[in-house]
């Protein structure tokens, strides 16, 4: 594989605008290439890890998002500061903002991501289905266009048959989606949606789908650079999902036949082609696990946070080759180059209740990290880390990469046994089970899984492999060793975290 830093060209400083794992994921491959790390912290992240081991750190506000993450100016303002020469968006937050992307170019710096055009053409639902439409990307049957009342709704609920699902124009992230199957409740979600898509994106605009049975969630890594290439790197499998948002994510799936495959491939990198795409990307299609038909969802024109999978599988760093691209330089690969091998699973590990799925703020007590052969961890947690209750719960990804999925599971499930994480609760314990499920085993479990087999079940019925008595005496056990040592939180670990992280013999001079 032809390394990205075969150019001359290369930042001298790269601003990440986020925080925890992926700010830490880009600080890495910043750190391997010789770039100085800028990292960015609101009041709650003073001491995360993202923080703590990057080259520069600066304050940018309160713990609220909208004051500090979200804060284009500040973020702005850092930058020059700093003396960064370019911005990395991680995902989430203005990872997808054309505002963003255009503010940074105004200013004379690199956005590390897609062009303002990009995101403007993918970041609507709407517009975006119509695109694809007109690139010949088979589209799921629904409504024409935004729906400008329930009664409207029901009209085309009537069409296309039920069930159905409405989306916010500009939703994301599990917000301003609902699955109606009963005619009573289309009015109900139809507000619902609206109101969600008003309040999270300002756009109360909805339209309809069919919902199509038995769903899986496919998804194509895509890379596009300004010299015209355009490439994919295979599938990923994302339908174990809780509150539309995924948990668990596979590469590759094991519900695609290889000629589906090749298709799918095919088909995506037509559709980035279609917009002269720059960058990663993501296009997402919802694929019907019996008839093995597969239709256009949406594209997120950023680094998913499912990455690492595609990663193990293909072998390239494609954070690295996100900088390689912002600095102009082509791919470093072409299509036949890339190949897949073995198998790779990524378990999110999230400070949240496993049975109702609330989020669990609060400190960590003790935290021992699964290691061992081709096992991964992207983390942003620590013995005494305060998990804040102002962003997402997820705290790791847990990533592992076996010969073929059997052995991947099995590396899976040894890597979770050593996982420890006391203090807040944490949905370690869920995907222990998970993984021993019968329809996860055989790859057939869909998108309604956990709606089907976890949610709402009661404890005893949900851990089926795990007794309760283990819960009580782990429970007393940590009670004990408490009360006869001293408070972990005591000990400050982020300072020896500065110490190991910021080491000056890695400083860009």
């Amino acid at each position: 594989m032809t390394s990205t830093t075969s150019s001359t060209k290369m930042f001298k400083k790269v601003l990440i605008a986020n925080r925890g794992e992926i700010s830490l994921r880009v600080t890495r491959t910043l750190r391997e290439l010789g770039v100085t790390s800028v990292a960015v912290y609101s009041d709650a992240d003073r001491n995360g890890l993202h923080v703590l081991l990057a080259d520069e750190a600066y304050h940018i506000g309160p713990p609220p998002s909208a004051q500090s993450y979200l804060n284009i100016d500040k973020i702005l303002e850092v930058a020059k500061k700093s003396g960064a020469d370019a911005i990395h968006p991680g995902y989430g937050f203005l990872s997808e903002s054309p505002e963003f992307a255009k503010r940074i170019k105004e200013a004379g710096l690199t956005f590390i991501g897609p062009t303002v055009e990009n995101i403007l053409a993918m970041g609507d639902k709407l517009a975006s289905r119509e695109l694809m439409m007109k690139a010949g990307v088979p589209c799921v049957p629904g409504s024409a266009g935004a729906l400008k009342d329930d009664v409207e709704a029901a009209n085309e609920a009537k069409r296309i048959g039920y069930p159905v699902i409405l989306k916010a124009s500009a939703g994301g992230g599990g917000k301003g989606i609902r699955v109606v199957h009963d005619p009573k409740e289309l009015a109900g979600a139809f507000r619902a949606c609206q109101s969600e898509g008003k309040n999270y994106f300002k756009d109360d605009r909805v339209f309809m789908e069919r919902f199509v049975q038995n769903p899986k969630h496919i998804e194509v890594q895509v890379f596009g650079d300004t010299h015209g290439n355009v490439v994919h790197l295979y599938e990923r499998e994302c339908s174990m999902q809780r509150r539309n948002q995924k948990i668990i994510e596979e590469c590759p799936s094991v519900s695609v036949p290889d000629d589906v495959r090749e298709k799918l491939g095919a088909v995506a990198v037509a559709a980035a082609k279609s917009i002269q795409y720059v960058g990663a990307g993501t296009i997402e299609f919802i694929f019907d696990n019996k008839t093995k038909e597969f239709f256009f969802m949406e594209m997120n024109t950023r680094l998913q946070v499912e990455h690492p999978v595609t990663e193990l599988v293909v072998g390239y760093d494609l954070v690295k080759e996100q900088i390689g691209v912002a600095l102009g330089n082509p791919l470093t690969f072409k299509q036949s180059d890339v190949k897949q091998k073995g198998h790779a699973i990524e378990l999110r590990i999230c400070a949240e209740d496993p049975v109702n799925f609330t989020p669990a703020p609060g400190k960590i007590r003790k935290y021992r990290m699964p290691a061992g052969p081709f096992v991964r961890l992207d983390n942003c947690a620590y013995p005494g880390y305060e998990v804040p209750i102002h962003y997402d719960p997820m705290i790791a990804k847990l990533i592992v990469w076996g010969a073929n999925r059997k052995e991947c599971i099995e590396r899976a499930q040894r890597a979770l046994a050593e996982y420890m994480l006391t203090g807040i609760k944490s949905n370690i314990v869920l995907h222990k089970n998970i993984l021993q499920h019968p329809k996860f085993l055989d790859g057939s479990y869909t998108t309604q899984f956990i709606d089907q087999e976890i949610h709402g079940k009661k404890h005893k019925e949900l851990f089926m492999f795990v007794d309760d008595e283990v819960f009580l005496i782990s429970a007393a056990i940590e009670a004990y060793i408490q009360s006869k040592s001293r408070d972990v939180g005591d000990y400050n670990l982020a300072s020896q975290w500065k110490k190991s992280g910021r080491l000056s013999s890695m400083r860009k001079s």
